[in-house]
């Protein structure tokens, strides 16, 4: 009877070792194959930096002068592109954009706002004023449609970009995307980065 109860007590050790040995690959298991984490953390897509650097561009500020996106080359900056007349989607952006850098705190001054704007039409002075420091490029539409990827049925006029301070384009927001998400990638991005 003694020798029965040592056995049964030498089995159930036995299990024990097993089983503690076994949980943490049942764990793994069960975490990948049932609860399926999200590898992605970012909001924005990332994108290849050697496919989409800045391309030899030169387009005009609102008073004619002659100028590029380079020239702010050395900053991150948020880009949207729009038509003059910026309808209620490009003044959405041009908030969100504003608010946006103004929400990185101490950390703002490192980024630019730019308004890529794609037609010859006259700019409204109020959405100057309301959006001060907002940077104004007229450009060639057909050159930046071949330079900036959208999403499929998206247009480029549904996004805001990030440019790296080395020239790249390097992330692309959702249409209509949500400013606090937004706002996530871009504190990510300043703190991993010391350039800019």
């Amino acid at each position: 009877m003694k020798e029965n109860n040592q056995k049964r007590m030498g089995r159930w050790k036995l299990l024990a070792v097993i089983a503690v040995c076994a949980a943490p690959l049942i764990a793994s298991y069960l975490t990948y194959y049932v609860i399926k984490p999200q590898g992605r953390t970012n909001y924005g897509v990332i994108l290849d930096p050697r496919l989409y650097s800045i391309p030899v561009m030169v387009g005009t500020s609102l008073d004619g002068k002659s100028t590029s996106l380079n020239t702010y080359k050395g900053k991150w900056i948020m880009l949207q592109v729009d038509g003059a007349e910026c309808l209620e989607r490009c003044k959405t952006k041009l908030l969100q954009m504003r608010q946006l850098r103004l929400m990185q705190g101490k950390e703002r001054d490192r980024i630019e706002r730019v308004w890529f704007i794609t037609d010859k039409n006259k700019v409204d002075a109020s959405f100057l004023r309301e959006y001060e420091g907002t940077h104004t490029l007229r450009v060639d539409p057909e050159s930046i449609k071949k330079w900036l990827p959208a999403e499929i049925e998206t247009t480029i006029e549904d996004h805001i970009f990030m440019i790296d301070p080395l020239g790249n384009l390097m992330m692309r927001f959702p249409k209509n995307a949500d400013p606090s998400k937004v706002k996530k990638d871009i504190t990510k991005l300043l703190k991993a980065s010391s350039i800019g």
